[in-house]
């Protein structure tokens, strides 16, 4: 069973930053086997793919409204993936997934994503 578990959302002000991180675990997991990937939903929208890395973390894929202000990193020792957000804007305000996928790059589809985690709330202020 595979787990993926996000932690460090919260409420931030508009301007702030934070850090998502995504732990994996799980028995005959490994996680550089997958590529590794952030998606957010907002209220009454369908979810998207914010940020996505590959296996090794040398390539990164992201969403128009998030370049340069989003940093999607993984650490493969700790089996954890991470999401740094700066410059926050009430836009980005949503429930945020880590997902992995073995086949996931380049991440075309939600449906490459066999794993994921159970999200993570950010709420931005104006």
């Amino acid at each position: 069973q595979v787990q993926l578990v996000e932690s460090g959302g919260g409420l931030v002000q508009a301007g702030g930053s934070l850090r998502l991180s995504c732990a994996a675990s799980g028995r005959a997991f490994t996680f550089t086997d997958y590529a590794v990937a952030w998606f957010r939903q907002r209220p009454g929208k369908e979810r998207e793919l914010v940020a996505a890395t590959t296996w090794a973390g040398t390539n990164a894929y992201y969403a128009d409204s998030v370049k340069g202000r989003f940093t999607i990193s993984r650490n493969n020792v700790k089996n954890t993936a991470y999401l740094q957000m700066n410059s926050l804007k009430p836009e980005d305000a949503a429930d945020y997934y880590c997902a992995a996928g073995r086949k996931a790059w380049p991440p075309s589809g939600r449906d490459l994503f066999e794993y994921w985690g159970q999200g993570t709330q950010v709420t931005v202020s104006s």
